[in-house]
């Protein structure tokens, strides 16, 4: 490391010009405009992984559409826990996101953010019972009201076309039909918000790769970062760092050699799309639709036929189709996974290899899968698919969590928040839901690392996010009141909803 006096200083360092760090400065740029703040990202360009609009479906996780949220119990009945929790999490986002365009954060809206019906699909006798459960334990939920239960083939075929034509109606089919769904350009709105943290005066460094962290006695990190295209090495010291790098997260925070990152280790899977620009397509079909996951294919592995809006222009993209790499992100280092290896965490990835061959065939079959094999797949949504039409692309590189458990390890399909005991480093690992909850994340993180300053902060965080602390789907009335807001200042077109 340098000598003290050419180590440059500075309050907070985040790693990572993804939504995440993007969230988290522009949140505590609100809270403490006094704190200096610097980011560092390896590649030339902003959101260049997991939140380009093309390397995730832009959801807007809110489980109105995703099953693998609304599991079916033994005794036949529909789990709806996971579900309302993930959509309370998705209406904070919105109120940040609201308050950003209301405040300058954020500039027009349907640059990031567009209405878009979020619709459940499935087939078959057993299917379209799922789907009248599932509908009928979510559709009592304030969050969830409107949601309707649709199994008229004719109205099918007026509301998804694409999806109807060619398709025999012998077989029964049934949607979980909700219109105030929304796609969500993560791409956008992180160069939105990267834009306003410039402005105020945070240091963002491109073309910036942070190679280690090391602690020091007075509880601060020495972060060394070198410049991708002249080599450069510079040491930064920060009081607070946050590892928001996507699949590098992993190794990172095995460099600060944190306690909580013993036993933990990461499992990577990569995401295969078939796209379509195709104007005559497009105009065929406008909703997210999603249906189950295939026997033994992990949750993340959900099918969806997704309508896209892109710098104003709409696409389609189904999948995805599992694909593998040990890298941990798209433009990572082929060592990446044996370099994670490490002894407090070999007996967890161990125990998750003997475990999971399940998802280990999966994956097998995934990759060996040809492009007339996934448009095969791909007629389930689309009878009559013709290849010719789609474009395979490759998505973002997700790790999964590894965890240990007994003498062995679990592998965990979500995200999640790690932070040191002293509250000095903190990072994200993991994916879906990911991004849509990027602000409920973030806002954990300040709640986990800065527990003093936390506390004076929640009137203006409260401005920020008026339903924060309270459960909405608890509170009918502050509800409708922050729905209502955040359509208005966001133009979408969603349903009022009433106390």
């Amino acid at each position: 490391m340098p000598n003290a006096a050419t180590i440059e200083k500075t309050d907070v360092v985040l790693i990572g010009a993804g939504i995440m760090s993007a969230t988290l400065g522009a949140l505590l740029r609100q809270v403490q405009p006094d704190w200096t703040i610097s980011m560092f990202e390896r590649i030339d360009a902003a959101s260049p992984e997991s939140s380009d609009p093309w390397n995730n479906a832009g959801t807007g996780h809110s489980a109105l559409c995703e099953l693998n949220y609304t599991p079916q119990n033994a005794d036949g009945s529909v789990d709806v826990s996971k579900a309302i929790d993930i959509n309370e999490r998705f209406q904070v986002s919105r109120q940040f996101w609201a308050y950003g365009v209301e405040n300058g954060l954020l500039s027009e809206p349907s640059q990031f953010i567009n209405p878009v019906p979020h619709v459940s699909f499935c087939h078959g006798a057993d299917g379209v019972d799922y789907l009248r459960k599932r509908h009928a334990a979510l559709s009592r939920h304030p969050l969830f009201e409107g949601m309707r239960f649709i199994d008229d083939p004719a109205e099918f075929a007026d509301r998804l076309p694409l999806m109807s034509r060619g398709r025999d109606f012998d077989e029964p089919v049934a949607l979980n039909w909700t219109d105030y769904g929304t796609d969500v350009d993560f791409g956008s709105l992180t160069t939105q918000l990267l834009a306003y943290l410039g402005r105020s005066g945070v240091d963002i460094s491109f073309g910036s790769e942070v190679r280690d962290l090391a602690k020091q006695s007075d509880g601060s990190w020495n972060v060394k970062v070198r410049n991708t295209r002249n080599h450069e090495t510079r040491v930064v010291n920060a009081k607070f760092v946050f590892v928001g790098a996507g699949g590098y997260a992993l190794p990172l925070l095995q460099k600060a050699g944190i306690p909580e990152m013993s036993g933990i280790g990461g499992f990577p899977v990569s995401g295969l799309f078939l796209r379509c620009t195709n104007p005559e397509l497009v105009d065929q079909h406008e909703a997210k639709v999603y249906g189950k996951a295939a026997v033994g294919a992990p949750p993340m592995s959900v099918p969806h036929l997704d309508t896209r809006v892109i710098k104003g222009r709409k696409g389609l993209l189904f999948g995805p189709y599992a694909g593998w790499t040990p890298k941990f992100l798209k433009d990572g280092r082929y060592t990446d996974l044996i370099k994670s290896v490490k002894p407090n965490n070999l007996m967890s990835m161990v125990g998750v290899g003997l475990t999971e061959m399940g998802l280990t065939k999966y994956l097998i079959s995934e990759v060996l899968k040809s492009q007339s094999g996934r448009v095969y797949a791909m007629e389930e949504f689309i009878p009559r698919a013709d290849g010719g039409d789609w474009e395979l692309i490759t998505a973002g590189q997700r790790v999964q969590v590894i965890r240990r458990k007994g003498m062995g390890g679990v592998l965990e399909f979500g995200t999640a928040v790690i932070a040191a005991q002293d509250g000095s480093i903190s990072g994200l690992l993991g994916a879906s839901p990911g991004a849509s909850t990027c602000v409920s994340a973030m806002l954990d993180v300040m709640q986990q690392c800065f527990p003093k300053e936390y506390t004076a902060w929640q009137p203006k965080l409260q401005e920020m996010v008026p339903s924060l602390g309270v459960k909405l789907s608890e509170n009918q009335a502050l509800f409708a009141d922050v729905w209502n807001w955040t359509s208005k200042s966001l133009n979408l077109t969603g349903v009022p909803v009433t106390q």
